[in-house]
Formats: structure tokens, C-alpha cells, sequence
């Protein structure tokens, strides 16, 4: 009976293999396509393959390729080869009129750089910076603001106050508020404590106490909210693709406190570097099929999502596709 359940245990997984590397070609795929300006590595893929994130596959890339892939630019040619036993994309550089494959490159990079990104820009540049997921008192000992100049309770953008200092030479800074618990659904372990954003600012008079100008507040900030370093640069340049292990979670928060989330919409899931995730992983969403006269009905897939940010036990991720809104518990699993 062991041996069976081996047995059939291991031809489950070489199926599930076989499907993952499966690449379907849209019913009407170019053979070439211009990059311009505004095209996304999804967008593209989506022009060849059915399946979007599986644009690693197509290009054939290895997982350094994935992490640092040569980057794409408006005015290159993506070109489709389905005379091989498997389709596969290759490009024609704007610049040299030759065809060439992608291979690993480093090169340094900020949000706005002219090349073609993995996602749109408008839907992760309000993101990009701003989520973060801490140990509880992480932020205890971080500078903090101790008042207005003219007493005033509540501060935004314009206002000046008086703010401790760290000591450090930092000038420029986020505005955070230490914010709820992120608690596993299942397990009921705390993952960690999400920390709200409210707005940027810099100090315009340095010392004990320092005193700051706001320069940005996404909502209203008080006494006591913490400052943090905003020279900290990151940088999402991953190409979309599927996770190396299997994957079970749930979303367990929206960003804002939404109850439903539509597409270009950040949501928390309760996996994270531990559990193998990384940055550029795509995984669909779920929902639980619930019970009818007492029948038990499937989980209907609704969605896409990528992760563009991991911690240890979380991860955010932006909804990408979605034929209904993703809600608080829906399940996330390999694409």
C-alpha cells in the first residue's frame, strides 16, 4: 500500500511538472512585436503566452537570468521562434539589428529606469517604498516626533515639528506608525506587525531635538510617530516567474484595510523567505468552494498575483489578474 501511494504520489508530481512547463501560445501570437514605451514584461509575455508569467520558460532563462535579466528597452524587437520542438521568444536590439538571447547582467537600477519593467510603474511606485512588516518594538528606540511648533495635534504636509534624534546623519525620513498584528489564520503564530506609512520628511535643523519639515503625508501624523531612514533604495527587477517549491497560504491583509482588493491592489500573504518564496513569484488565488447540501464544491481559481516585496514569515504581493475581488482568507497556491 506504501509502495502504491509512492507511486502515485510521484506521477502526481511529474504531472504537475508537465502541465508547469507546458507553454500555450495565444490563438493569435505575433511572430514580432515592437517594444514601446509603457509595455511591461507581463504585458509582452501576454502578447505571446496565455500563461504570462511563464516568460522565463519561453526565453529559456536559468534563475540568474530570472533575478538579473538583460534588460529590454522601447524600440526592440521581440521575436517569436516556433520551429523547434518548443516556441521561443529572442530579441533584435533597437541599437545593433541583431538577434540575440538573454543572458545574466548586474547593472544598477532605479523604479524609473528607461528599460521595460516587470510590472506597471503607477501600480508599484505607490507600493515601492512603503510597506514594511517588523518584530514587535522594532521601532521603539527610532526617532519620534515630539510636537508642533505651534502645539498643534495633528501634522501634514508643509508643517514643521520637533523630532528626537538618532544621532545619525540621516536627513531624509519616513513617517511610520507601529500598526497591527499579522497572525496566521491557521496556525495562529504572529508573523510579525505591519507598520503604517504616513508620509516623508526632512530635517531642516539638526540636534536633540531635531526639527523637521514634512514633506509629504499620505494621512494625518502625530506625536509620537517614529521616523526611519528613506536613503534605504529598493528596486523590483525580477522577472515573473513560478515558485521552485509548492506553495499553500492564505491573504491575510489588504493594504489600506480593504475587505476586497481589484488589480494593481497590494495584498498580505502569510508566506515568506522560510517557505521559499522571492521576489518576482507568481502564485493564483483561490476560493473556497464551500458546502451545498452538504457537498463539498472545488475551490474556484479567481486570480493572479506576484510578490514584489518578502519577509521572513510574509510576503506583499500585487494583484495582477483577478475575475472577482480578492478577499481576506482566500487561498494562494502555485500557478
Amino acid at each position: 500500500m506504501r509502495k502504491f501511494t509512492i507511486s502515485l504520489l510521484l506521477a502526481s508530481l511529474m504531472s504537475l511538472s508537465s502541465y508547469a512547463d507546458e507553454l500555450r501560445l495565444q490563438d493569435n501570437a505575433p511572430t514580432r512585436y515592437t517594444v514601446v514605451k509603457g509595455d511591461t514584461l507581463w504585458d509582452i509575455s501576454g502578447r505571446f503566452l496565455k500563461d504570462p508569467w511563464k516568460w522565463p520558460q519561453i526565453w529559456g532563462m536559468n534563475k540568474a537570468e530570472i533575478k538579473n535579466p538583460h534588460w529590454i528597452y522601447p524600440g526592440d524587437v521581440v521575436v517569436l521562434d516556433t520551429s523547434g520542438a518548443t516556441p521561443r521568444l529572442s530579441l533584435v536590439k533597437s541599437n545593433s539589428g541583431h538577434t540575440v538571447k538573454l543572458s545574466p547582467k548586474v547593472r544598477g537600477t532605479v523604479i524609473d529606469d528607461a528599460g521595460i519593467l516587470p510590472i506597471p510603474a503607477s501600480a508599484i511606485n505607490a507600493f515601492i517604498n512603503q510597506p514594511f512588516v517588523m518584530e514587535k518594538g522594532a521601532l521603539d528606540n527610532a526617532p519620534r516626533i515630539l510636537s508642533a511648533e505651534e502645539d498643534r495635534m495633528v501634522l501634514g504636509g508643509g508643517d514643521q515639528a520637533f523630532a528626537t534624534s538618532d544621532g545619525s546623519k540621516t536627513t531624509n525620513w519616513k513617517i511610520l506608525r507601529p500598526g497591527k498584528a499579522l497572525i496566521d489564520p491557521d496556525t495562529k503564530e504572529v508573523l510579525g506587525y505591519e507598520v503604517e506609512y504616513l508620509g516623508e520628511a526632512r530635517t531642516i535643523v539638526e540636534g536633540n531635538p531635531q526639527r523637521i519639515l514634512i514633506t509629504a503625508a499620505s494621512q494625518e501624523i502625530e506625536a509620537k510617530d517614529r521616523l526611519k531612514s528613506a536613503d534605504e533604495t529598493y528596486s523590483f527587477r525580477y522577472v515573473p516567474h513560478a515558485p521552485s517549491g509548492v506553495i499553500n497560504g492564505k491573504v491575510i491583509s489588504a493594504y489600506g484595510g480593504l475587505a476586497e482588493a481589484g488589480q494593481y491592489t497590494t495584498i498580505v500573504i502569510n508566506k515568506g523567505q522560510r517557505d521559499g518564496l522571492e521576489e518576482g513569484n507568481v502564485l493564483a488565488v483561490y476560493k473556497n468552494g464551500g458546502k451545498v447540501d452538504g457537498v463539498t464544491l472545488p475551490d474556484t481559481r479567481s486570480g493572479l498575483i506576484m510578490v514584489y516585496r518578502v519577509f521572513e514569515k510574509v510576503s506583499y504581493a500585487l494583484v495582477m489578474q483577478t475575475n472577482r475581488p480578492v478577499n481576506l482568507l482566500d487561498f494562494v497556491r502555485n500557478p
